[in-house]
């Protein structure tokens, strides 16, 4: 005796597949966009060690310029903004910023002589 299969289960692996297909794209979406802004950190901390350590230059008198300005030279040559920058003694803090996905990657570097904590 054979059964036939009712007409309501004809289509279902289909439709099935179909959803794990798209659950599967929107994973590996969502995965996309966590790891550019991963990368984006990693930019921004590239880009606030640069333009830190070219401010601390400036201070030290190694290239003669303005120590903010040549840390916003730094910073936009790495493709990150200047947020902030800071002079304390022979030392200079950096605040960059680059842009992300789904927001702005924030990264902070401080350069000077050893043992300073001006």
């Amino acid at each position: 005796m054979v059964r036939e299969r009712a007409p309501a289960e004809e289509g279902a692996a289909t439709v099935l597949a179909l959803a794990i297909v798209g659950a599967v794209v929107a994973l590996a979406a969502g995965f996309a966009a966590v790891l550019a802004g991963s990368v984006a950190s990693q930019f921004a901390a590239n880009a606030a060690d640069a333009a830190a350590l070219a401010a601390a230059d400036a201070v030290a008198g190694v290239v003669p310029a303005d120590p903010c300005a040549l840390a916003a030279i730094a910073a936009e040559r790495n493709g990150a903004r200047l947020v902030a920058c800071e002079v304390a003694g022979p030392a200079a803090s950096v605040t960059v910023a680059v842009a992300a996905p789904f927001a702005e990657a924030i990264a902070q570097a401080r350069a000077g002589p050893p043992g300073w904590n001006g």
